[in-house]
């Protein structure tokens, strides 16, 4: 596997004035080494032989050559970072990135700043993409050799196994240090919710403790808590940061992120008890959450924990959209005025019991 430069970008932009423009903008002022191609076929070409880590390529609804171009892309390298350049911002081409995986969408007139943001967002999460894979390919190498060994040295097996078992656990502690950073870098996007995770985290430990949760339901409650908001990669910036009311098109966008979350997390096996709490920590037990509607005790516990705990924490802190938060006696009377229909009655007990010491 070749060492992809993090400082290489392709651009595949036909616009000969605006591809001369970004090239010039990301040389001088970011100091990235840059690529233009201006075809489909000559693109795809020099992608398989260069190590780009990212790809901003135009792209317009119904676009099919810039369909068959990230797909190809993709196919040379599943973890490469596209962004979007498109005159025109609409609710169809958002949907047609969203297919199509592109990280983000840039447009006229070009904003640097977060041109410059988006690529060394991009090139972060490339890096921690493949770092995953090339672990994945590791692992797979090493197991082959320790089959044989064990095939040809059977008075070793013992050992091979102890191996094997640390060797596990050190790919699980490299994935968890991975997603984290990966989950703490979707808080960072908003400086509002730079730290919510962990404050959500905080909240539903002790939450769970005090209902006499078992250790490991704690452990997995912490881990989803930290992780629950993973699924927000997919979702364009200027959706999160958006200081005004949601449109119905990006109400949508932003329901998908715990499914989303959710099947980001699904390679990772050992996370199994995780991915459904995940999946479920914006059900309401009144059933009107989402995605699926569950309703009360379908719901599962940790799930239910999780939803006040992310509720609580969105309250007391400022968001883009509602710049100053409650204050924890307010805050604490919206969830006593929810309790039984947004949240569990028997997470709400507990959680009074111990909101001051949050």
């Amino acid at each position: 596997m070749s060492t992809i430069d993090p400082n290489q970008i392709l651009l595949v932009i036909g616009n000969e004035e605006i591809a001369n423009y970004l090239m010039e903008q990301l040389i001088i002022g970011g100091g990235y080494s840059v690529t233009i191609e201006s075809n489909i076929s000559s693109a795809l070409e020099i992608a398989r032989q260069g190590n780009f880590s990212m790809v901003i390529t135009q792209i317009d609804t119904g676009d099919r050559d810039a369909e068959r171009l990230i797909k190809g892309l993709h196919e040379i390298d599943p973890d490469i970072l596209v962004v979007g350049f498109s005159e025109k911002l609409t609710p169809e081409l958002l949907q047609e990135a969203a297919k199509l995986s592109v990280s983000d969408i840039i447009t006229k007139p070009i904003n640097l700043d977060r041109l410059f943001f988006c690529i060394k967002k991009g090139i972060d999460v490339h890096s921690m993409l493949s770092a995953g894979r090339r672990h994945n390919s590791i692992l797979k190498e090493q197991n082959a050799s320790l089959q044989k060994q064990n095939i040809l040295l059977a008075k070793r097996i013992e050992e091979s196994t102890k191996n094997l078992a640390r060797l596990y656990e050190d790919l699980r502690s490299t994935y968890m240090r991975t997603i984290r950073a990966l989950a703490q870098a979707i808080d960072a996007r908003d400086h509002y919710t730079h730290s919510h995770s962990l404050n959500v985290s905080v909240c539903a430990v002790r939450v769970a403790q005090e209902m006499r949760l078992s250790v490991k339901e704690v452990e997995s409650i912490r881990e989803a808590a930290e992780l629950h908001d993973i699924g927000k990669i997919g979702i364009p910036d200027f959706i999160l940061t958006k200081p005004a009311s949601l449109s119905p098109e990006e109400w949508i966008e932003i329901k998908k992120h715990p499914s989303t979350g959710a099947q980001i997390l699904e390679p990772l096996t050992f996370l199994n008890d995780v991915i459904e709490l995940v999946k479920q920590h914006h059900e309401r037990y009144d059933g009107r959450g989402y995605p699926s509607g569950l309703r009360g005790e379908a719901i599962l516990l940790g799930a239910r924990v999780i939803h006040l705990a992310d509720a609580y924490d969105s309250m007391v802190t400022a968001r883009s959209y509602r710049l100053v938060p409650f204050s924890k006696e307010g805050a604490v009377e919206e969830i006593k005025k929810n309790t039984g229909t947004q949240f569990d009655p028997s997470v709400v007990d507990a959680f009074l019991k111990v909101v001051d010491e949050l």
